[in-house]
């Protein structure tokens, strides 16, 4: 299994695809790196020789920010909104929809699947009449 920025990808994907597992690398960058190496994206991860593995590596380490590096800066922009405390930032802190969503329905990934559906404010009898 090649071993690139700290990942292992697997083996039995297509590079292209195989690069998506690297925090920081979509298909579309993943394209770019894989034409900037002269490498086949429809090669096996597993068909790749080592030369072309240390070309990935030197490549991808040189030119872009990815997993530890990307979540550290992604984490200190995040932390600098809330110590300036900018209206994202608030959002931030109170795990609200950051970007301008409406919150009245469709913010169940951020707000963490929260249901307040109420009933009709009727409670059933205690006992059977």
């Amino acid at each position: 299994m090649p071993r690139i920025a700290g990942i292992i990808i697997p083996d039995n994907k297509q590079i292209e695809i195989s690069l998506t597992y690297i925090h920081g690398i979509g298909r579309s960058l993943s394209k770019i790196i894989l034409t900037q190496t002269q490498i086949d994206p429809r090669t096996k991860a597993s068909k790749l020789t080592p030369e072309e593995v240390g070309r990935l590596k030197d490549f991808i380490e040189k030119n872009y920010k990815i997993e530890g590096d990307l979540r550290r800066e992604k984490m200190m922009s995040i932390k600098r909104l809330k110590d300036i405390g900018s209206w994202r930032g608030l959002r931030h802190i109170k795990g609200l929809p950051v970007r301008g969503q409406r919150t009245k329905t469709n913010t169940r990934t951020v707000r963490g699947n929260v249901r307040k559906t109420v009933g009709s404010g009727r409670k059933p009898a205690s006992e059977v009449t």
